[in-house]
């Protein structure tokens, strides 16, 4: 029987604040030392490359841990981990900021990563821990208008950080941001998987239970479905660089010019996935979702036959679209997959996290140096994906019809599928 939701000390507006300040943690993490790249360069001898494994080592971390913190939090509790993790991330950025080489900066950015993930992986657990349907579904959403901000405003604060001190004071900032949530987490956050619905951490059952959520083909669909819609626009992102400096032709400060208009699309699309809970079905409220990335492929495909070399802001428009429904997409997605595990719900968030982490990694290590020097190559990658993830959509929609096979259909907020 599924679990019911906790009783909630605080206010769902406060709860959501803090869950959306967890998530933003990781992102700051990667995006506000990017305008310091060529200032730590300088300092270490690192060429641009070399900078690179800045942000490598940090995803790879990253991406291992995500596959503990969940289980982690079902074992012990959702406070606790976050808490821990909050406190490692601290330290590993006072070793950030105090690093005097490369390597001891390398070896603390990954500590950074083997910490970061507990905000968000972890505060998905949280929300379907205390909500359930419609109202899960709306404070999903305010935690993803929360969490799409990151990605705008870090490197702007990193900018105006490196306009007054030197690049530790990076480090020093996140320190702080660090002990702030770890306050904010200890006098707010209520816990909330109790004792008797915890499982024991026991690496065979841990290993057991993996491979059970694995070779689901619920899980299998509806996280790919979630990876492959989330990789139509990561394939830009993961290609920003020569996107906008080679294809655009803008300059290094000029990325906004990308950045804000996706970051736009993302948190209107939550704020519209919100606002529709109770009113629109899930199932209806996803195929809206991927409509909205369908028209956006088409104008790109069409925008760059009919261009010979793209300008803003026409060139990134349609990725602002296409942002904006993947954020209709996920909030529904996601609780979809928690609501399958009622009391394996941080093994199941991390699993999902993970399988999305390495598609993502794959695109941004293996693919984007081939493709992202070609507008046209990047548009066909983005709609390939796009495909796959409706695709994969449609299989799990068909699968989950009532009365399939005798059984009823699984739960999606709103309707069924």
């Amino acid at each position: 029987m599924p679990s019911q939701p906790v009783k909630l000390d605080i206010s769902v507006r406060r709860l959501a604040l803090l869950l959306g300040g967890l998530a933003m943690f990781g992102p700051f993490s990667i995006d506000t030392i990017f305008p310091a790249f060529p200032s730590i360069g300088t300092q270490f001898g690192a060429d641009k490359l070399a900078m690179q494994q800045t942000i490598s080592v940090y995803l790879v971390a990253y991406a291992v841990m995500s596959i503990v913190h969940g289980p982690l939090s079902d074992a012990i509790g959702r406070r606790r981990v976050i808490l821990g993790g909050l406190i490692v991330f601290a330290i590993a950025s006072v070793g950030c900021a105090l690093s005097t080489d490369l390597p001891m900066l390398l070896a603390f950015r990954a500590l950074q990563g083997l910490s970061s993930g507990v905000g968000l992986i972890v505060g998905r657990a949280v929300i379907r821990d205390v909500l359930h349907g419609d109202d899960a579904q709306r404070l999903m959403s305010q935690v993803s208008m929360i969490f799409g901000v990151a990605p705008a405003v870090a490197p702007v604060i990193g900018g105006w950080i490196l306009g007054w001190a030197h690049w530790p004071a990076i480090f020093w900032f996140l320190v702080v941001f660090a002990v702030a949530l770890i306050v904010a987490t200890w006098r707010v956050l209520p816990e909330t998987h109790p004792p008797d619905a915890r499982l024991p951490m026991v690496p065979r059952r841990l290993l057991r239970d993996y491979v059970a959520i694995v070779l689901n083909p619920r899980f299998q669909r509806l996280a790919a479905a979630s990876a492959f819609n989330f990789a139509a626009l990561w394939v830009y992102i993961a290609s920003a660089p020569a996107f906008v400096m080679d294809i655009l032709k803008l300059n290094e400060r000029q990325f906004g010019w990308f950045f804000v208009p996706m970051i736009s699309g993302m948190v209107l699309g939550a704020f519209v996935s919100g606002r529709s809970a109770g009113k629109v079905g899930g199932a209806r409220l996803v195929s809206i979702g991927f409509a909205c990335s369908a028209v956006a492929m088409l104008l790109n495909v069409g925008y760059n036959l009919w261009i010979d070399v793209p300008r803003v802001p026409w060139a990134v428009l349609p990725m602002m679209l296409n942002a904006f429904g993947i954020a209709l997409v996920f909030p529904i997605v996601t609780l979809s997959i928690l609501d399958m595990y009622p009391r394996q719900r941080g093994s199941a968030s991390s699993l999902q996290a993970f399988t999305s982490l390495v598609l993502n990694a794959l695109i941004a290590g293996v693919l984007s140096p081939w493709i992202s020097g070609h507008a046209m190559w990047l548009v066909a990658s983005a709609t390939t994906f796009l495909v796959i993830g409706f695709c994969f959509w449609r299989w799990e929609a068909r699968m989950s019809r009532p009365g399939r096979n005798g059984e009823a259909a699984p739960s999606v907020p709103g309707e069924t599928l």
